[in-house]
């Protein structure tokens, strides 16, 4: 007798997870591997966050928060968000959660109903696509073009919308493309969004700071469209806070009111200790953590570089995040060393096994043709596994 829920067996694993746990499955055997495959900033913590952090727990933070957290942290974040992001928020409009996968679940479970649709911009994040289906929603995939930097358009938003629209769900800066939406790019749609006030517009905002052009811009800046908008932020990259599990949600108060439930009957507040170093983080100049994105753009500028030299592979320059999202079509298909590589999935083992270097395929992101590596590594790593799968593919056996 299967005991699993139904729900529980549509669900799929996070790919992510599963090639960083062989890379660390191989390495135990003895085996030099170069993981580039979690997005998870390199750096330790700030010093005066963990200052905060340490100060807390002699304060005894040791007690739990209010669910949706403690009122110093949400306006800091109101504050955070007037400063960078030109946006007014109140505090009751903030969900302080455990990351913001959790901020964007909470989102999820309180606008969505069984056979609901969330429009998901192709490549999206690992985890959106489970997470509708955890809800009961329906995904419905807008398919973009290599050319057009991964970015949805308006006309293909508004040809996406049906009566049963409830949800747009993006990245900008974008996991796994490294690409980010306009100012006029997000004011083409939100003037479509505007149209259909049943929708919600769920901008996960988590790469902010990691831009190497320009200020981030929100879709929330738009007022004809700012009470359909839940913003999701976090500490985890801008902060190299991974661990700490703090991420939040801003919203219109309706819509904070219902995570603040949802959360309240799931997991409460978040860490006690973590809220108070954030409040740290966040009312901290950000040109003090500018260091982070420098090192991450002379390494992006160093993988661009040796990546254009790897045959077979089509590449942009990300201006955003810390991927790169290179098209293998060139291999799919074909047989290589006895392999068949069907899509980027298979590619991603072939790499490991053969070159010894992980990375993401690119099927669970929506796009079988193309595959993600992380440069959140060290300059030494990257070169290094650069050089690897150069000399792999320039030396495979390749047959049809």
């Amino acid at each position: 007798m299967n005991k699993l829920s139904d729900r529980l067996q549509r669900l799929g694993y996070s790919q992510t997870f599963v090639m960083s746990n062989k890379a660390r499955e191989m390495r135990s055997q003895g085996l030099d591997v170069i993981s580039l495959t979690l997005g998870e900033p390199d750096f330790d913590v700030p010093e005066p966050i963990k200052t905060s952090a340490i100060e807390a727990i002699h304060q005894n933070f040791s007690h739990y928060s209010p669910v949706s957290g403690f009122l110093e942290l949400r306006e800091a974040i109101c504050e955070k968000l007037e400063r960078d992001n030109g946006l007014r928020y109140q505090p009751n409009q903030i969900c302080v959660s455990n990351g913001a996968k959790q901020a964007i679940l909470n989102v999820l479970a309180a606008i969505i109903n069984d056979g609901d649709e969330v429009i998901l911009p192709v490549p999206y994040w690992v985890s959106y696509d489970e997470m509708v289906k955890m809800m009961g929603g329906t995904s419905v995939f807008v398919k973009t073009s290599f050319y057009n930097d991964f970015k949805m358009t308006a006309e293909q938003l508004e040809e996406a919308i049906t009566p049963r629209t409830k949800a747009l769900l993006y990245s900008s800066p974008c996991n796994p493309s490294g690409s980010y939406y306009t100012y006029n790019e997000l004011k083409s749609l939100a003037e479509v969004i505007a149209k259909h006030p049943q929708i919600t517009v769920i901008s996960d905002e988590i790469y902010e700071y990691i831009n190497y052009e320009t200020t981030t811009k929100s879709i929330a800046a738009f007022p004809e469209i700012y009470e359909q908008v839940a913003v999701i932020n976090g500490m985890s990259k801008g902060f190299a806070m991974t661990g700490w599990r703090i991420g939040y949600s801003a919203c219109p108060e309706w819509l904070a009111k219902a995570c603040e439930k949802i959360q309240g009957q799931m997991t409460s507040g978040a860490n006690t200790v973590a809220q108070k170093a954030s409040v740290t983080g966040l009312k901290t100049d950000p040109s003090e953590f500018r260091y982070m994105i420098d090192e991450f753009k002379k390494r992006r500028d160093i993988v661009y570089e040796l990546i254009r030299e790897i045959p077979g592979f089509k590449v942009l320059l990300p201006k955003s995040a810390f991927y790169f999202f290179p098209d293998i079509s060139f291999y799919l298909g074909k047989t290589l060393n006895g392999v068949k590589i069907n899509d980027s999935d298979d590619f991603a083992m072939f790499l490991l096994d053969q070159a010894h270097v992980g990375s993401v395929g690119g099927v669970s992101f929506g796009s079988p043709e193309c595959i993600r590596f992380s440069y959140a590594a060290s300059e030494k790593e990257l070169r290094e596994a650069m050089k690897r799968i150069k000399a792999c593919l320039e030396n495979v056996k390749v047959s049809n």
